[in-house]
């Protein structure tokens, strides 16, 4: 059984030798970049452990009451602990609170796991506190963490930890496995594995929530529509983006991967293009510019993210993009 995940067989086969060799770990670090299917590979690790009709040893049904509440996360014995929104701060506090319920018996199934999300985002004591828990495991817990790198956390809370790291997969491959188990048109398929960048994760959840979609195209429009304004329209826009930091760090963020693309087509390599629905645009530009004004324009809207990231003036940083789109 391959836990229904596009991708990463290898991990799912070694965490069902675990389970079926009774040499589960009592803690696994997934890492790899977000959206690459760190938390899906997690959860299925709790139903294989916790299904009540498992059709073979590591594997689990899908359809029962305790498989069901964990793929949503509400089973009484999963205990997810994360930073209260994403780039925030997972705090020392929400440990030792996770450490309190640990040290209770299951309540409905043969273990009780906690599932550490994006745990490069806890602080300095948080790291620290978990480590007792790491070192001095009770029985019948598991301990999962999700993180970028191990290089983000504490060595010696990655050296406590069966370490798998997952990597996107290429175009094709997922492309192929969107239509296969997830019955997506071809185009479909294949623009959604270029625009996760052949992480499986986002690419299915773009595809169930349609809305990002639309953000991403909306904020296309828009820049397509600022290249032909006036620096008076521009400046205006300026304005309105501003208001919104969250909002205006996902726009440039589109707008980044819009001319990485401009900037690959103008230099002739064969790499994959990440907006292959705005191929034409990207072609039409590509022909006007140079690669040294698309790879300063692509190199500014990363700096821009990273200013806005640290406080500096929304409304000064948009404005110096609009001065520097081409006319």
């Amino acid at each position: 059984m391959d836990w229904n995940i596009l991708g990463h067989e290898w991990a799912v086969a070694l965490l069902q030798a675990h389970i079926q060799r009774g040499e589960v770990r009592h803690a696994y670090l997934l890492c790899g970049p977000s959206g690459v299917g760190r938390r899906t590979l997690a959860i299925r690790l709790v139903q294989a452990l916790n299904c009540l009709e498992p059709p073979e040893l590591g594997g689990f049904c899908s359809t029962c009451l305790t498989c069901r509440q964990i793929e949503r996360m509400q089973y009484s014995d999963l205990l997810v602990v994360q930073a209260e929104q994403v780039g925030g701060i997972l705090k020392v506090d929400q440990v030792r609170e996770l450490q309190r319920s640990l040290s209770l018996a299951p309540y409905q199934g043969r273990y009780k796991t906690a599932l550490l999300l994006r745990f490069e985002e806890a602080n300095a004591n948080a790291m620290n506190a978990l480590l007792k828990t790491l070192e001095e495991p009770a029985p019948q817990v598991i301990i999962l963490l999700t993180a970028d790198s191990p290089e983000s956390l504490l060595p010696t809370i990655v050296s406590r930890c069966e370490v798998l790291r997952l990597r996107p997969l290429s175009m094709d491959l997922l492309s192929q496995g969107l239509q296969e188990r997830r019955g997506y048109p071809g185009e479909k398929a294949r623009l959604l594995a270029h625009l996760s960048s052949g992480k499986p994760g986002l690419a299915v959840r773009m595809a169930e929530q349609p809305e990002q979609l639309e953000q991403r195209a909306a904020c296309l429009d828009d820049l397509s529509r600022l290249i032909s304004a006036s620096m008076v329209e521009r400046f205006d826009y300026a304005d309105a983006v501003a208001k919104d930091k969250a909002a205006m760090r996902e726009k440039l963020l589109i707008w980044l991967s819009f001319w990485r693309d401009v900037t690959l087509k103008v230099s002739g390599t064969r790499a994959p293009l990440t907006n292959l629905d705005r191929t034409d645009e990207i072609s039409e530009l590509a022909a006007r510019l140079d690669l040294h004004f698309a790879s300063h324009l692509a190199s500014s809207l990363a700096q821009s993210i990273e200013m806005l990231d640290q406080n500096v003036n929304p409304r000064l940083i948009v404005e110096n993009i609009m001065l520097d789109l081409p006319a």
